[in-house]
């Protein structure tokens, strides 16, 4: 037999298994919420209970007799087998997605569903090992360990929504490189950890207005760009956490063990993975031409640090380039746009605060679905977020967005910085092929947009109902591209 056909036949072994195992999934997530065991999916005016995470495959550092050509980071299979519901864009990078719609029914999401964005291969980290250096304006520099981290401090956990600032790049036309995701970079989690502003009371740092706070990441490879973000000092004293925890357990090494910082809100960039440094600075990260505060830093190219602040992460349209500035006062992303639009702002905007949105999570893409045998209605199921506003409505059409009816929330309200469930009792009139949107607006009575305007038209707001078209592809919220296209039979 060929070396070519046993390599065929090898291949086509390995699909069927990793299809079988998605069916099983996915069987599994339909079963629960056809029998209302879904987290969330209950009878109007229940919440229902939240299963346990059944994913229990979190580094096992004890494990001396891996095979060696068993899978592991870094390889396809490996992340096939640890987060099932997630459909893989890059195994090494780790960046992944929610497959399945039915993942945006439940309030609470699931590791093994709640998406994957990194840079680098996430580094297998001893907990024990681990400290974070503090330093910058501070009264005294310290290398915290992650036993103090857990001991010293009190415990705060917050449902928070992470989003990758790119979820929904793959609806850009033409198109946009970079990972291709679709809907499914985003999730509901509760995130447990110590609270920033006790972390930095503790050292004596200088916690004013104005001040800015610099979070890196170790998990680059030697040469390559640090990951690192400067967030308000503001922000971080008023919610953010350095979280060792994630529903509750050990967070995953792909989702940032042993401890990441969270910035509720905010978008997924801020949220920076495998803290390592912090330093409190006067004004956010800037230029080589700058000294870095921390005594033992032991490199001159503070570049290294810049690219994920400065250059990416803003919101570019055709021909426009970012501009570094030393601070801004508007972290709104919806507001920074507009007041670019309007002239108040010169350099375009950098992506913090999430634009309102919404995703139908049941019927799911190219369904087919029957009206219920008792009152001939069809449950839609989704959810729905604003950032750090509230949301304080979401409409469903069910025939391309010619006309709009209320959906009610239902299930739990932890917040601005967690999503919503929504349901929409929807009557079709006949068989046939539909259309459904979803639309939420938040408190500030900003409301998603249709679609995305065209690469010509140089749009850097939301005007004419359209968002821009952002040459990185980031921050969409538009209702028309996240749309599901079902079939009904009666």
């Amino acid at each position: 037999m060929s070396t070519k056909h046993n390599a065929d036949r090898n291949r086509d072994e390995q699909e069927t298994t990793h299809d079988d195992r998605r069916r099983r999934f996915l069987d599994r997530r339909r079963f629960m919420l056809a029998t209302g065991t879904a987290a969330g999916v209950a009878l109007a005016g229940c919440t229902g209970d939240e299963p346990g995470d059944d994913d229990d495959d979190h580094d096992d550092d004890d494990d001396t007799d891996v095979d060696d050509d068993e899978p592991g980071p870094g390889d396809r299979e490996y992340l096939e087998e640890k987060f099932p519901g997630l459909l893989i864009h890059s195994a090494d990078p780790e960046n992944a997605e929610a497959e399945f719609r039915e993942t945006y029914t439940e309030y609470i999401t699931p590791s093994e569903e709640h998406y994957i964005r990194n840079h680098y291969l996430a580094p297998q980290i001893e907990e024990d090992d681990w400290e974070i250096s503090l330093g910058g304006t501070v009264e005294e520099e310290v290398d915290i360990t992650m036993a103090e981290l857990r001991e010293e401090y009190s415990t705060e956990t917050v449902t928070h929504v992470m989003q990758c600032s790119g979820n929904g790049r793959s609806y850009f036309d033409p198109e946009i490189a970079g990972n291709p995701w679709r809907f499914g970079a985003v999730g509901n989690a509760e995130w447990t950890g110590a609270p920033m502003s006790e972390v930095l009371e503790e050292y004596g740092a200088d916690t004013s207005d104005g001040m800015w706070v610099m979070f890196a990441g170790d998990d680059h490879p030697e040469g390559e760009d640090v990951f690192a973000r400067s967030i308000p000092m503001g922000k971080v004293m008023e919610d953010c956490i350095l979280a060792y925890e994630m529903n509750g357990e050990e967070m995953t090494a792909e989702h940032g063990h042993p401890v990441r910082l969270v910035v509720p809100g905010w978008f997924g960039n801020n949220n920076v993975k495998w803290v390592a440094e912090i330093e409190v600075m006067e004004r956010m990260m800037m230029g080589d031409d700058e000294e870095l505060f921390h005594e033992d830093y032991e490199t001159d190219d503070y570049e290294d640090y810049l690219h994920w602040q400065q250059n990416a992460y803003r919101i570019l349209a055709e021909g426009q380039e970012s501009i570094r500035v030393e601070t801004i006062e508007e972290f709104d992303t919806r507001e920074q746009m507009d007041m670019e639009d309007r002239g108040e702002m010169e350099v375009p905007p950098y992506i913090y605060d999430q634009n309102v949105k919404s995703l139908i999570g049941y019927p799911g893409e190219d369904d087919t679905v029957e009206p219920r045998d008792e009152d001939g209605m069809i449950e839609v199921l989704g959810v729905a977020w604003a950032g750090d506003d509230e949301v304080t409505e979401v409409e469903v059409s069910a025939d391309g967005g010619e006309t709009w009816e209320n959906a009610e929330f239902f299930g739990e309200d932890n917040g601005p910085y967690a999503w919503r469930q929504f349901r929409y009792m929807w009557d079709p009139d006949e068989e046939g092929e539909y259309t459904l949107y979803s639309r939420a607006t938040d408190e500030l009575d900003r409301s998603q947009p249709r679609t995305v305007s065209d690469i010509e038209d140089g749009q850097i707001t939301v005007e004419d109902d359209t968002f821009p078209y952002e040459m990185g592809g980031y921050c969409l919220n538009t209702y028309e591209e996240h749309g599901v296209d079902v079939t009904v039979e009666m």
